[in-house]
């Protein structure tokens, strides 16, 4: 018997498990279904693209997608303490404020941008120390580059020549223009999420972290109230019991799986599947979207590409191509390496960058549905991508822009040819074309345990479960609708938030900007 079982030990399960171990007469057990013992090159960032398909990873894969050419996309998501900050590219950007205030327009109260900025201070130490949107003794340190790679040199200086000057950068208060990333590296290492808030308090009596423990299911009692949870460790049913909580933390894929094999979800879905229904919730599995990214305008450079200091890829550019508001529509990034699909040969390291480009607030909508109530199977995977006509449109604008992009006689000590798409595509039609077979998951998936008030909503604005006492989810899959930039900064600030509603404590101040 514990107070609080935390299920999953990714970014959110780190962050609660650590807050709610603060209070030491509050005892919490953390699963995890992966271990903490991982391959070196986890923290080494230059590494980071080579860890998918790894141990560490689920290897999910989705269902075709019929606007990408009827493609199978892999979707890496980390299975190892620290989640997918643990295999992620360490970009941490928090998105664009108007991301938080629609959640709370939404329905959503208390989970503004006003309401969230105190917990993103609260959560890093900066080098802004002098920024008010900034903290400066958080566990999770924040850097930018020093030195810029070459490329992204002539990378900013192109955009600047575009119209779009740099900025300082993208977590402050404008997100238009380019800027170096901000990123998860400490001392030339990963900070993972484990790392930053896990490691330095594992010697606590009133935390416990059970690795290698796959949750097969919620236990509910008579009365709907959650009680614990059944789980598989080297091949044996256990369980456990809370009494305070149970904070399921599995991430967009394994937070609805837990769910709907608990018997909560659509009821038709579930009887089809043989899982007896416990809450009807008709949102389980919905409202799955991700960030799609173009990979992509490839040129063969005239010389070698030097290997970036850092992680491949240190900057971004934000744009609003179409409504012209202080919300950027598309993004940008200038990448030391050629990143490219299964559709097309791929040059050789060091022969040629990358130039990608995608839709930041994407209206294609998916799900996430069981192929059986067995938890080694894995789930139904749809994203849906390019489905809207919307995205698809704004994927054409954003490879025009980044061709001219691409194309600036800043880069010419660099570009030798493009290589992709080439030349020959220059209709819409063949853009488009180009698109599907460039599209590919920019690893941010959301949504399928939505917060919300309407009926298709599977968690209150508290984060508590409809229909289930004591339950509660908190990670990406929470997240309504998508933030403009990588989700893993807003994931940190909902899980800090989270521990207070859990503790039942006020929240912090709103902070207005």
């Amino acid at each position: 018997m514990t107070n609080f079982l935390v299920i999953g030990g990714g970014t959110a399960g780190c962050i609660i498990a650590r807050r709610l171990s603060e209070n030491s007469a509050v005892s919490v057990i953390l699963l995890e279904a992966g271990s903490s013992s991982y391959d070196m090159k986890v923290h080494d960032p230059k590494q980071w693209p080579f860890l998918a398909g790894s141990v560490i990873d689920w290897s999910f894969n989705t269902v075709p997608q019929f606007h990408t050419n009827s493609r199978i996309h892999s979707w890496p998501r980390g299975k190892v303490i620290g989640g997918s900050s643990s295999i992620n590219a360490m970009a941490h950007v928090r998105g664009h404020r108007t991301d938080f205030d629609q959640w709370a327009q939404q329905g959503c109260y208390g989970w503004s941008y006003a309401d969230l900025l105190p917990y993103f201070i609260h959560s890093e130490t900066s080098s802004y120390s002098d920024s008010p949107y900034h903290g400066i003794d958080g566990p999770l340190h924040l850097i930018q580059p020093t030195v810029a790679h070459p490329l992204t040199e002539c990378y900013l200086a192109a955009a600047e020549n575009m119209g779009y000057p740099p900025i300082d950068e993208h977590n402050g208060a404008e997100m238009i223009g380019p800027t170096l990333n901000t990123l998860t590296i400490r001392k030339n290492q990963r900070l993972s999420i484990s790392d930053a808030y896990l490691k330095p308090i594992l010697p606590r009596k009133n935390l416990t972290i059970l690795e290698n423990c796959l949750v097969d299911q919620l236990l509910l009692d008579k009365h709907n109230r959650c009680i614990g949870a059944s789980f598989i460790k080297d091949g044996s049913q256990e369980k456990i019991h809370a009494d305070n909580g149970v904070v399921v933390c599995s991430g967009t894929v394994g937070s609805p799986q837990i769910l709907l094999r608990s018997g909560i979800g659509p009821e038709k879905l579930l009887k089809h599947i043989g899982i007896p229904c416990r809450v009807n919730l008709a949102g389980v599995g919905s409202n799955l979207h991700d960030h799609c990214l173009g990979a992509g305008n490839i040129y063969y450079s005239k010389r070698t590409v030097p290997e970036s200091e850092y992680q491949h890829s240190e900057s971004l550019l934000y744009i609003n191509c179409k409504t012209k508001t202080l919300r950027p529509d598309l993004v940008f990034a200038c990448v030391t390496l050629p990143v490219i699909t299964d559709q097309f040969p791929v040059p050789p390291i060091g022969s040629a960058y990358t130039l990608m480009y995608g839709v930041t607030s994407p209206k294609s909508r998916g799900s996430l549905t069981l192929q059986s109530s067995d938890p080694y199977v894995p789930p139904l995977i749809d994203p849906n991508y390019l489905n809207h006509e919307n995205d698809r449109a704004l994927f054409v604008e954003a490879l025009d822009f980044v061709r001219e992009l691409g194309g600036s006689p800043m880069f010419s000590e660099w570009r030798q040819r493009e290589f992709l798409p080439n030349q020959a595509v220059s209709s819409i039609k063949d853009k488009r074309f180009f698109n599907e077979m460039a599209a590919y998951t920019h690893h941010h998936p959301v949504g399928t345990c939505q917060m919300g008030v309407d009926d298709n909503s599977v968690v209150s604005p508290e984060l508590k479960v409809y229909g289930v006492a004591n339950l509660f989810v908190s990670d990406a899959s929470i997240i309504p609708n998508i933030t403009t930039g990588p989700t893993n900064a807003a994931v940190v600030a909902i899980a800090e938030k989270s521990a207070d509603l859990l503790l039942k404590q006020s929240p912090l101040s709103p902070i207005h900007l």
